[in-house]
């Protein structure tokens, strides 16, 4: 009975603590590569990313000239800056689906998602960014007797 009641007692001091998490391993291939997939509207993006000086290839091209608009680049390099890891990993992209601006997002979604496979205490500033978010918004479908998703047929009294 007394044994019992020292259990109890011991039970009750643990009660509001909580055992500290187990940091989480990376997530690293053979190749020292860790690879992770990025969604956007109807576009997915591969990811592969490696220690090296900084270079973006997406589908076989620098980034630069697949993206070439400058708020498409901006995007690109967010995570990076946001890390405080710029010019530090080089990535290696496959994209496909949807348009350029769904792509550059899909991108960008990847390599937040594999630098937090690579470095897992990053994962803390890139979510607080909102990097490691999927944003949910895609085009909504036509419905039957619509023009469009939304849009009615043009009414006419005659």
């Amino acid at each position: 009975m007394t044994a019992d009641l020292t259990q109890i007692e011991s039970l009750r001091g643990a009660r509001g603590q909580t055992p500290p998490e187990p940091a989480a391993a990376p997530k690293i291939d053979a190749q020292g590569r860790s690879y992770a997939t990025g969604k956007r509207k109807n576009a997915v993006a591969r990811v592969w990313l490696r220690p090296g000086s900084g270079k973006v290839v997406v589908n076989g091209r620098r980034y630069q000239e697949y993206f070439a608009r400058p708020v498409l680049q901006m995007l690109i390099n967010q995570p990076f800056i946001a890390a405080g890891r710029d010019g530090q990993y080089d990535a290696k992209c496959t994209v496909s689906g949807g348009g350029l601006s769904g792509q550059a997002g899909a991108v960008r979604h990847g390599i937040s998602r594999a630098l937090t496979f690579y470095e897992p205490t990053l994962r803390g500033a890139l979510k607080s960014g909102g990097f490691l978010t999927r944003d949910a918004r895609v085009v909504e479908r036509k419905k039957y007797g619509k023009a469009k998703a939304r849009r009615s047929f043009q009414f006419s009294k005659r």
